[in-house]
This record gives C-alpha cells, structure tokens and sequence, in this order.
C-alpha cells in the first residue's frame, strides 16, 4: 500500500512540476503585465502544493510549517508587484499616456 501512494506523490509532484514550467513560460512570454502577475501568483501556489505533497511524502511535519511560510511570503510578493504595477499605471495615466475610459 505505501508503494502505491509513493507512485502517487510522485505523480503529482510531475504533473504539478509540468504546471509550474508552463506557468514559467507564459509569465516570461505574457501578452501583459497582469497576465504575467497572475502566472507568478500561480507559480507560488503550484510550489506549495509540491511542499505539501513532499510532506505527505516524507512524512516530515516541518514542511507543513515551510508551506505556511511560502505562501505568506508569497502573498506579500504578489501585493508588492501589483502596488508597484499601480503606481507605474497611474503615473503614466497622469503623464497622459494611457487614457481614462
């Protein structure tokens, strides 16, 4: 039985592995700055599910405890990135680049 969920985690650890290489590519290729901070919000959440799934795996209880600080470090990167996307927004909105709808 404990073959089994090895074969498992190991299963989805390449799945979520192949995920987080695609979100790579469209967060170096996105057509725009959102779509590219969408994708490196989804890259971090992608690597906390692998962190949990290697918990699960090894059987160690300190990765619980590394996967809570990964996601709080990033969200707090995912709110910088689009505090500094607005700010770079409404200068070039005051500079009279982008217009108002």
């Amino acid at each position: 039985m404990q073959e089994a969920y090895q074969t498992l985690y190991t299963a989805v650890l390449a799945v979520l592995s192949v995920l987080t290489l695609l979100c790579l590519e469209r967060a170096v290729r996105g057509p725009g700055i959102t779509g590219r901070i969408i994708a490196i919000n989804m890259i971090c959440t992608l690597t906390l599910g692998m962190i949990c799934v290697l918990a699960l795996m090894l059987n160690e209880g300190y990765l619980a405890d590394v996967a809570l600080l990964y996601a709080m470090i990033g969200f707090l990167a995912i709110v910088v990135l689009c505090k500094v996307y607005m700010g770079v927004a409404m200068e070039k909105q005051e500079k009279g680049e982008i217009k108002r709808d």
